[in-house]
């Protein structure tokens, strides 16, 4: 019987198409193609004997012994699965590392239960090229980067545009100190993966938010990051009264709607509360340990107040925070390289409308 094969082609991820990923959990946990669900042909503990096997015995007598480890009623639940898969979505796809024998394996015993799906050519490697070449591609589109101080809300306004590219919601951390996320972090190659998904309407232009290369334990990709360092820049100024409240619903109230839903109330509270204050002592050195102290002891406080469901108690050490660790930074950040220039300078309303104005006809600001 031939199995069928379709190319390595992004369009599938851009459709959302489910993808069956038949690779050992080790190495879905290293990268996986964004829309993928993890259901192997081998476990962990299989495919390194396997590997072992292939070191010392070579194709045959590896295909053998996985044939062995799986087979049986082992075998009958894994077919279950991806027929289940399936079942669900019927135009989904199968692959593995390279698209070669384990995910043929898998095409065929689904062929021998009557289900008949393609697997991707050059599977998962051929795919993460392909979303890399966007990237690449992409550092040499027209780019707008947005900055502006701590607490301008900047995120939401690349989130409002068209063309915008939300970079932290790509790495699932805010960018700086406090900006971790309660769920965990992607790993580097989910990271690109999810940028390159991102990139795939994003043809003509692109916006992105002021990063530095790393965000979070994510590294931006060097061609895209070159690509920003050259593009042209706006910067959007708020006053503090309206930065504070949004760092406050940003680091505060944000948070804990996130926490209180993934692990409930009591848990969800010791996890934030764990989190706001091992951030805030990270930044002994560069605030000083007497202003630190200063700020560790208004932030308990705060957390006191916060228990009594007095939550804009926090305000008391975020202003600080803005004013004497943020603020500075980003002006030092200015004055470094002071020979940047910005194609507009405004308020937040004023930046939106010149993005969007930006994003229709780049070549001509």
């Amino acid at each position: 019987m031939t199995l069928p094969t379709v190319e390595p082609d992004l369009a599938w991820l851009a459709e959302g198409r489910v993808l069956i990923d038949v690779r050992a959990p080790v190495e879905f946990a290293q990268g996986a193609l964004p829309g993928a669900v993890n259901l192997p042909l081998m476990d962990d503990a299989e495919r390194h004997r396997v590997g072992i096997r292939y070191k010392t015995h070579g194709q045959q007598a590896a295909i053998a012994l996985g044939e062995q480890l799986v087979s049986g009623r082992l075998r009958r639940e894994r077919v279950a699965a991806w027929r289940r898969v399936v079942e669900a979505h019927p135009d989904a796809l199968l692959y593995c590392f390279r698209g070669g024998l384990r995910s043929q394996i898998a095409q065929q015993w689904l062929a021998e239960a009557g289900i008949t799906r393609p697997r991707i050519r050059g599977g998962w490697k051929a795919m993460r090229q392909a979303l890399c070449r966007r990237i690449d591609a992409a550092a040499e589109q027209p780019l707008l980067v947005v900055g502006g101080l701590t607490g301008c809300a900047k995120t939401e306004l690349i989130q409002r545009l068209s063309h915008g590219l939300d970079l932290e919601g790509c790495a699932r951390h805010k960018g700086s100190a406090f900006g971790r996320h309660p769920l965990p972090a992607p790993s580097q190659i989910d990271f690109e993966h999810a940028l390159g998904l991102g990139l795939l309407g994003l043809d003509g232009a692109c916006v992105v938010e002021d990063e530095s290369r790393h965000i979070g334990s994510a590294n931006i990709p060097l061609s895209f990051w070159r690509g920003m360092e050259r593009a042209p820049r706006i910067r959007v100024e708020m006053p503090l009264d309206w930065r504070l409240a949004r760092i406050h619903k940003d680091y505060i109230e944000d948070l804990w709607a996130i926490y209180v839903t993934q692990y409930g109330e009591w848990l969800g509270w010791a996890l934030m509360r764990k989190q706001l204050s091992g951030a805030l002592k990270r930044l002994r050195k560069r605030l000083g340990g007497a202003r630190l102290a200063r700020l560790v002891r208004l932030q308990e406080l705060a957390f006191r107040e916060h228990e009594r469901g007095n939550r804009q108690a926090h305000e008391a050490w975020l202003a600080p925070l803005l004013t004497e660790y943020y603020d500075p930074m980003y002006r030092y950040q200015l004055e470094k390289h002071d020979d940047q220039r910005f194609l507009h300078v405004g308020d937040w309303d004023s930046c939106l409308a010149f993005a969007e104005a930006w994003q229709a006809a780049p070549t001509r600001q």
